[in-house]
């Protein structure tokens, strides 16, 4: 059953009545295909006009939608002879990261992700894509292992945040967060990231400090939860909207800061409504910029991504 949010209320009941046609004419004595295409032409109507004037409080909630993407299918759809590598030899797996040697079109990479599961099992098994300390040493683990034998990275970031529990502070949370920032600074062959849902705070950045990233349309990147913002401004949750669009969280604001250099369209709707077309998109998107990056050492490739962090927020001043 489809997963409607508030603001898509007009759309979800017309979706009801299409299924209610569609439940009378089952037995074939009534012939309504008229009727059903005219709603569905009104469906895709209202798609397009709610979701091109989406507010930024709006594409949080389309962000955290329970039937977009979650990486593991990314992973299925776009590569092939997965080998999931596990642990961070030093305490335990984590299973809000999902990692491993893949091919890619062809191609030998490494690949990581955060991933939130869709299941309630799954979900409380990765920890709602909250990352613990030996998830981030995971990660430099493989970023390791990538750059000893040439292999260019593919990170996918889907996440609230890292874990802020007692357990994950005691066991050096804030040092293996910026261990993973200094393996992506220092990997010396290309990396590039998405943020295919949620991209929350330092938690995101660990996995996405890639010479190039991508993000999908409708998907945010913040310092904060707008929630957790709203929490410290206003002493309330209630104004979660508002710290939203003040943060400026959003793919558009994202791509003109330079935080972000392609901004993935998904299909309308959300990609939740269509997450093979979604994820063959973000698949071309990683194709065009790893080719950009086609024939760079390994000197060229460090200094592009110290260039890229260095003039972002640039063109806020222009």
């Amino acid at each position: 059953m489809r997963h409607f949010l508030d603001f898509e209320k007009p759309i979800a009941g017309l979706e009801g009545k299409v299924e209610e046609l569609r439940h009378m004419s089952s037995d074939g004595s009534i012939n309504i295909a008229d009727e059903i295409g005219k709603l569905q032409t009104r469906i895709e109507r209202e798609l397009k006009q709610t979701y091109e004037k989406l507010g930024a409080w709006e594409k949080v909630q389309v962000a955290r939608h329970p039937d977009r993407p979650k990486v593991s299918a990314i992973f299925d759809r776009l590569f092939e002879d997965f080998t999931p590598l596990a642990g961070d030899r030093n305490f335990s797996e984590d299973h809000a990261v999902i990692g491993g040697m893949a091919r890619f079109r062809g191609q030998s990479v490494m690949v990581m992700g955060t991933d939130k599961g869709r299941t309630t099992e799954e979900r409380v098994k990765r920890n709602f894509g909250m990352v613990r300390p030996e998830g981030y040493r995971k990660a430099a683990r493989l970023m390791n292992i990538a750059g000893r034998f040439g292999l260019p990275v593919l990170s996918f970031v889907d996440t609230a945040g890292a874990y802020p529990g007692r357990g994950a502070e005691e066991r050096g949370q804030a040092e293996a967060i910026a261990s993973a920032i200094r393996s992506c600074l220092k990997l010396p062959t290309p990396m590039v990231a998405a943020i295919v849902g949620e991209g929350g705070s330092g938690g995101a950045i660990a996995l996405a400090t890639g010479n190039r990233v991508v993000m999908y349309e409708h998907s945010v990147y913040c310092v904060i939860s707008p929630e957790g913002c709203a929490s410290i401004l206003w002493r309330s949750s209630d104004y979660a909207r508002d710290a939203a669009e003040a943060m400026r969280i959003t793919s558009d604001w994202m791509y003109k800061l330079r935080v972000v250099d392609q901004v993935v369209d998904e299909p309308l709707g959300g990609a939740h409504r269509d997450p093979n077309a979604a994820i063959d998109a973000l698949g071309n998107a990683f194709a065009n910029q790893l080719g950009k990056m086609s024939g760079m050492d390994a000197v060229a490739l460090v200094a592009d991504r110290h260039e890229k962090y260095m003039r972002i927020g640039d063109s806020a001043l222009d």
